[in-house]
């Protein structure tokens, strides 16, 4: 793709975000999309974020489960950026009636890192050596390619689907927790959704970490001491509406609840 298509489509992006409209699948318009094109593009679309003032305060990682990468064709995992606007604190109400466009929360562990990791050739004991503490936490993904009907090419240049995230408040030593056993179960408006282990996402999401740290560190990039890094959802996609409350147990880590409004 030539620069201004990509920067052009990187804008087109961030005006559905603030509009709050959904656009034709790119994939639909442009056939000869490739992943790094749309990469690109994703990077337009932070970049217009942070010029309006967001700071970007971590990165996440999609697409972990095998099940989603085949009904994608794909044999890879995504990135995205987090910024601050996307950041709720436990307690706090998440206004997705008047952020998002058609949302859809997933239980995860969050990394916080207290060292920086730069790739390649990192290992899982090198995530866990980088990593301050694990929260358990939601991130509610959001889409704004119409009816979610994304390949690769869409999610990866929509930066991953990005939506909000909440952290829970309970932070433990992920060296004191079997990150790959640990249990997760999901409730919706009082009754049981769904439950999931960490070996959901790439067999731990240790190794989420890793892979994204190597991938970026190819570019020169580093996972920063400090950051936030949502690693993966352990549990399937759940549509949310306002109104919704949900919570999520992760054995041996904690809770995390949100109302969405």
């Amino acid at each position: 793709m030539q620069q201004e298509q990509i920067q052009a489509l990187g804008d087109e992006l961030y005006q559905a975000l603030t509009r709050r409209e959904t656009l034709r699948p790119l994939t639909e318009r442009f056939s000869d999309i490739s992943i790094e094109d749309a990469y690109h593009i994703s990077l337009r679309m932070v970049e217009r974020r942070v010029e309006a003032g967001e700071k970007i305060i971590g990165k996440k990682i999609g697409l972990t489960s095998k099940a989603v990468q085949t009904m994608l064709g794909v044999d890879q995992p995504d990135f995205g950026f987090l910024t601050d606007k996307m950041a709720f604190s436990q307690g706090e109400e998440m206004p997705i009636s008047e952020r998002l466009i058609q949302p859809k929360a997933e239980g995860e562990i969050a990394f916080i890192l207290k060292k920086d990791l730069l790739g390649p050739g990192l290992t899982a004991a090198d995530v866990l050596a980088a990593t301050d503490c694990v929260l358990p936490c939601f991130e509610v993904v959001d889409s704004r390619i119409e009816n979610w009907q994304i390949k690769i090419q869409d999610t990866v240049a929509d930066n991953a689907s990005c939506g909000l995230f909440v952290l829970g408040d309970s932070a433990v030593d992920p060296r004191k927790v079997d990150l790959r056993t640990c249990g997760m179960v999901v409730e919706k408006n009082g009754e049981l959704l769904s439950t999931g282990a960490g070996a959901a996402a790439l067999g731990s999401p240790v190794n989420c970490v890793a892979w994204l740290a190597n991938t970026l560190g190819q570019f020169g990039i580093p996972l920063k001491a400090g950051e936030v890094i949502l690693s993966g959802s352990l549990v399937p996609l759940e549509p949310v509406k306002a109104g919704d409350f949900m919570s999520v147990s992760i054995g041996g880590i904690g809770n995390a609840s949100v109302r969405f409004t």
